[in-house]
């Protein structure tokens, strides 16, 4: 007889959040958030799903034809599980381009799905930050979004010691392309072979495939070509609002096709996880896909995977604290009752409370709001129901107090 019996794994690449995992995920939406919110920039949101047409013109090669979730839907049309958020943003931009006020400072969190290998730091889905400015055509946008960059991984509590940001500028790279005279398609190839290069063993055998006998010409250009006049200015302005741990690095590419100029990735320096972390870039020329007029644009996506690996290996992943503050005993039938009408008066008060549904002994129920690491606890039978003085436990240290029903919720707002 054939097993019918349903598996508990979550589908593969994909993760479920307990509550101990989701208060990790939290609180880094929560830093990245403020952090955001503290540079001037207003929260948005988008639908998951976008016409795959979003992706074909403009995102990476790799990512549309290999790596997205597409299906055709049952108005035949073909959908995308959205990829990257950047072309969603731009795409809303464009849409109330004359009802916005520039320039535009917009962020979000959300989620991304792309069939690839899980491995460390990848997942088929993960949860992103993406933060842009719109409207500003020079050097200060880019300092002020590497300036956030910064100042999220400092939310975090990191040091500049830990993470280093490597910028570089593609138009470097586009002048070579029409020294070397590459067709668009060579172009498109060898920035994803040099967006790969630290990962793919065999990256120099690729590049001489591609490029034939114009390899050896390609790696002298790119060898001498150091720096630009527009990233010496991105490195002092940096340093000028307090950014020291910003290099030059012109081996940074980014795969996406619509990056037009600098490009930045922040890598973690630690040797236990030393890789890049995230990146982003100016991309001036993607609403014009829209039909719309060129606006200028600067933007990042920051992962929560390869964040979450950062924290861990730096020893800054937060201790988990339940959000529950108070966990009510119940000795009788009676006293359950009471204790949910308790419960709602303290509610009312901003204290977060957690009736037991049983009536079991006292300690069996102590012991599961301590395995909750619920921090106060309270139990109710005749004694209390008639006295109205109630005896409050703190679990950590043991310590009790007698307390009235109306000093409940100021004893444990200055306890916490």
């Amino acid at each position: 007889m054939k097993d019918t019996t349903l598996g508990t794994g979550a589908y593969k690449g994909v993760r479920d959040f307990y509550p101990k995992d989701m208060y990790v995920e939290r609180y880094m939406f929560d830093t990245m958030s403020r952090a955001a919110e503290s540079f001037g920039y207003s929260e948005y949101g988008a639908s998951v799903l976008e016409p795959v047409e979003l992706y074909k013109s403009k995102s990476s090669e790799e990512i549309v034809s290999e790596q997205t979730y597409t299906f055709t839907d049952r108005g035949g049309r073909e959908v995308t599980l959205r990829p990257e958020m950047t072309p969603t943003v731009a795409r809303m931009v464009a849409a109330r381009e004359r009802e916005l006020t520039f320039p535009l400072r917009w962020y979000t969190i959300a989620n991304m799905f792309r069939y690839e290998r899980p491995q460390r730091g990848r997942m088929r889905e993960h949860w992103q930050l993406n933060a842009d400015i719109f409207g500003v055509p020079d050097i200060e946008a880019e300092v002020e979004i590497i300036a956030l960059s910064s100042s999220i991984m400092k939310a975090f509590g990191a040091h500049e010691s830990d993470f280093e940001i490597r910028v570089s500028d593609r138009s470097i790279l586009f002048s070579l392309f029409d020294e070397l005279a590459l067709s668009q398609e060579t172009q498109k190839q060898l920035l994803l072979l040099l967006d790969k290069k630290d990962r793919a063993p065999h990256s120099d055998i690729e590049l001489e495939k591609l490029l034939g006998d114009k390899t050896s010409a390609f790696r002298e250009k790119i060898k001498r070509a150091s720096s630009s006049t527009e990233l010496e200015l991105l490195i002092k302005r940096l340093k000028g609002v307090g950014v020291t741990n910003a290099i030059v690095d012109t081996s940074i590419v980014r795969a996406f096709n619509y990056y037009t100029g600098i490009v930045f990735e922040v890598f973690d320096t630690s040797g236990e996880n030393k890789r890049s972390l995230f990146g982003g870039g100016r991309y001036d020329n993607l609403l014009e896909l829209f039909g719309k007029k060129k606006i200028p644009a600067v933007g990042f996506g920051m992962g929560d995977i390869t964040l979450r690996d950062f924290l861990e290996t730096h020893e800054l992943l937060p201790e988990y604290v339940p959000r529950t503050d108070l966990y009510l005993c119940t000795l009788s039938e009676k006293a359950r009752g009471y204790a949910q009408a308790l419960a709602q008066e303290l509610r009312a008060q901003d204290i977060n409370v957690e009736v037991s549904l049983s009536v079991k002994r006292v300690g069996d129920q102590v012991a599961v709001a301590s395995a909750k690491s619920i921090p106060f606890v309270i139990c109710i039978g005749e004694d209390e129901m008639k006295s109205k003085e109630f005896t409050i436990k703190e679990l950590k240290g043991g310590k009790e107090k007698v307390l009235l029903k109306e000093t409940i919720a100021d004893y444990i707002f200055s306890h916490i």
